[in-house]
């Protein structure tokens, strides 16, 4: 019998401005923006069973602080999860219009639920039970710390700007690289990030990047949204 797996917590990807200082509160607090077509519409119709962890707390877990509030449960899906593809490990990530050039881990699942972030806000986490970037369909889905109160921004805490048309490069563990191009860039909320349509095992071939972004909410200790660039294979 396969046992339960509940659908992902992507706001996994959190921070803490506390401490961090006044240019970091401003960049992380101003109105969020996106560019390009909806992700809704980017993905529609392409997502096929899900392939991560579940939605409840913030995703990185009770020992990275800012974690933030809780969130509502949705629907589980049966299954064990298995990496999707043979492939090398994605293994550095880098967006040369951003500056981001960060190396990129393979993570999984934290013991409750959610997906594991490397602590380290300087490396980006690859979703290693979903596609690998270059697999032949499904979203690899990378994501990673916004800035943390000790060690400053995070590599992924450019994302926020993001254009349509920006080149992505991922690294793997063989030495191959894939190339892609930005096609959309949206920040949600937390409670509206469409996780399922993200962490999709079949469809296109898309890479997807997290990090958070909007307002920091003190009284919770987290950020408000998600930003989500979804990229494309050139």
């Amino acid at each position: 019998m396969r046992s339960e797996v509940r659908l992902p917590v992507l706001l996994v990807v959190l921070g803490v401005l506390l401490g961090v200082g006044v240019p970091t509160a401003w960049l992380l607090t101003r109105p969020g923006t996106s560019e390009g077509p909806p992700v809704a519409e980017v993905v529609a119709g392409s997502s096929g069973p899900a392939a991560s962890p579940s939605r409840g707390s913030d995703a990185a877990g009770p020992e990275q602080a800012g974690s933030g509030g809780s969130l509502p449960s949705v629907t589980a899906r049966p299954a064990t999860p298995q990496p999707a593809e043979t492939r090398p490990d994605p293994t550095r990530l880098t967006v040369p219009a951003l500056g981001i050039d960060a190396p990129v881990d393979a993570v999984g699942v934290e013991p409750d639920g959610t997906m594991t972030i490397p602590e380290d806000v300087s490396r980006v986490g690859w979703y290693r039970f979903g596609p690998a970037p270059g697999a032949p369909e499904g979203s690899a889905v990378l994501a990673g710390h916004v800035d943390d109160a000790e060690q400053g921004l995070g590599a992924l805490s450019p994302l926020s700007e993001a254009s349509v048309g920006d080149q992505v490069q991922v690294t793997d563990a063989a030495g191959g690289s894939t190339t892609w191009q930005v096609v959309a860039r949206e920040e949600f909320s937390k409670q509206s990030v469409p996780l399922a349509d993200l962490f999709a095992r079949s469809g296109p071939p898309r890479l997807v990047l997290i990090t958070c972004g909007g307002p920091f909410l003190a009284d919770i200790r987290s950020y408000q949204d998600n930003v989500v660039v979804i990229a494309e294979p050139v």
